[in-house]
């Protein structure tokens, strides 16, 4: 094992990796912002070193200060957590040339695969089947025209080297199309320097369910079942759950074969995602390979009981996979909201704001992911997402109502914050939703509803099964 580890991320996520340091024995150090000087990671660390101002892109896209912060606290890796650098190849392979471990796939690997385009490819050459579209980038608006006619509006256009739910276009109808392809490309040249795009059918109706899976250095791989990450405004997930509901046992076990078999074939090392399209036909199609950890990976570590942070670190140290694909066991059922500093009424506009008041949820099996505190200054700088409230139960609907009991407890003010809290509770009381029987059309269709007042009446619930936890007590 790694005897530092350099944290090159800030926010909830640097808190998570730091901690999972400290319980295997690992020194930390992180990397910081002046706006972040004061923060939670910071604090805990047990070495901080300033790299730049707030802005991201002297700070925590800086490679170069990233790299020099790694050799003054003599750190053998480097966790990038997730966004910024987390998948971007040429700072793994700057970590290489210096020495250090990138906790994440091998740079060529990292290359392929973060290019949305060429993971289509490699994905299609190993079998996994794939939205009707284009592999290869369009180069120009007639070739999209093409594509599109042949697999029928709407679709989809997305830029190759996208990701977190950026560089995306649903185009209706063929006089949208040279617009929307224009504005994709600039779009995605100005927020990844790459222009390129491509174009793919757009399923209106589908689930969109996703993989976790772990792969060690000598060829071994494990996958720890679905989660479901359909309830998404403007591409970006607001509730997660696992395993993915409604859908039957064969098809998920089928999906998560087929997602290892491709993360095997393509030689991935670490943990990763392979994310698909379930439409109407329970069909599925192949859309992206995240080569990071996830937002909204606790859900699977709640009902895996594994830390895919700490797999992480060990499979980086070189250590073979300590998992078989029979050892790996589901229990019961996590969901996950993200709390993000947002106004759902002003199209989830950011709210920064100092908090005046910061009270997490607690209870039996419930978990929040936080790097807040009652103070604490959300400032315009970075992402929006503020915390992160993970529940787990032995069935699903007792889950989503103690998510709801937990939103109940949760007290966030400040002047000017508003928070995703009140959507998600319409999200909670939506009657698909409580069903499982859920698109990645849930969001707009309750934006193009009324909200209900307090005295409405909400879906229809069905008592929770019985709590098996009398005879089987879990903690994760």
């Amino acid at each position: 094992m790694f005897e530092t580890v350099l944290i090159a991320n800030r926010g909830e996520i640097a808190l998570r990796v730091l901690r999972a340091c400290k319980e295997l024995g690992v020194r930390t150090a992180v990397v910081y912002s002046a706006a972040d000087a004061d923060s939670a990671a910071v604090r805990l660390a047990d070495q901080a070193v300033r790299i730049g101002p707030a802005s991201s892109r002297r700070s925590y896209l800086n490679a170069a200060a990233i790299v020099e912060a790694a050799r003054q606290v003599g750190a053998q890796a480097v966790h990038p957590g997730y966004g910024f650098l987390s998948e971007d190849a040429d700072f793994a392979e700057i970590c290489a040339d210096n020495g250090l471990t990138f906790i994440g796939p091998p740079p060529a690997v990292m290359a392929a695969l973060a290019d949305k385009s060429s993971a289509r490819a490699l994905m299609s050459r190993a079998g996994l089947p794939l939205s009707p579209g284009s592999v290869a980038p369009v180069p120009t608006a007639a070739a999209a025209a093409e594509v599109a006619e042949a697999v029928g509006y709407p679709v989809i256009v997305k830029a190759a080297a996208g990701g977190g739910g950026r560089g995306m276009t649903v185009v209706h109808t063929p006089g949208e199309l040279r617009r929307a392809y224009a504005r994709t490309r600039a779009a995605a040249q100005a927020a990844f320097g790459d222009d390129r795009v491509y174009v793919e059918r757009y399923l209106t109706e589908a689930r969109h369910v996703e993989v976790q899976v772990l792969c060690d250095a000598h060829g071994n791989g494990v996958h720890l079942g679905t989660r479901d990450c359909s309830v998404q405004r403007r591409h970006q997930k607001l509730v997660e759950e696992a395993p993915a509901p409604a859908l039957p046992a064969a098809v998920l076990d089928t999906i998560a074969e087929t997602a290892l078999r491709g993360a095997l074939e393509v030689g991935f090392v670490g943990a990763g995602t392979l994310e698909f399209l379930v439409d109407a036909e329970e069909k599925f199609h192949f859309l992206e390979i995240n080569c990071r950890i996830q937002v909204e990976h606790p859900v699977t570590e709640m009902v895996t009981g594994i830390d895919l942070v700490h797999e992480q670190l060990h499979i980086a140290a070189g250590v073979p996979l300590r998992w078989r694909q029979e050892e790996i066991r589901l229990h019961g059922v996590a969901v996950e909201c993200r709390v993000n500093t947002e106004d759902p009424a002003r199209g989830f506009a950011p709210t920064p704001g100092r908090l005046e008041r910061f009270t997490p949820p607690g209870g039996p099996f419930t978990r929040v992911d936080t790097h807040a505190s009652a103070g604490y200054l959300v400032g315009p700088w970075y992402d929006s997402l503020l915390a992160k409230v993970i529940v787990w139960a032995p069935d699903r609907e007792l889950a989503l109502n103690r998510l709801e009991r937990a939103l109940d407890e949760f007290d966030i003010a400040g002047p000017g914050v508003h928070t995703t809290i009140p959507f998600v509770r319409r999200v909670l009381d939506d009657a698909a939703f409580r069903k499982g029987r859920y698109t990645t059309g849930l969001v707009d269709r309750l934006l193009a509803a009324p909200a209900r007042g307090p005295a409405a009446t909400p879906a229809p619930r069905t008592a929770p099964a019985a709590d098996p936890d009398a005879t089987h007590r879990r903690t994760r």
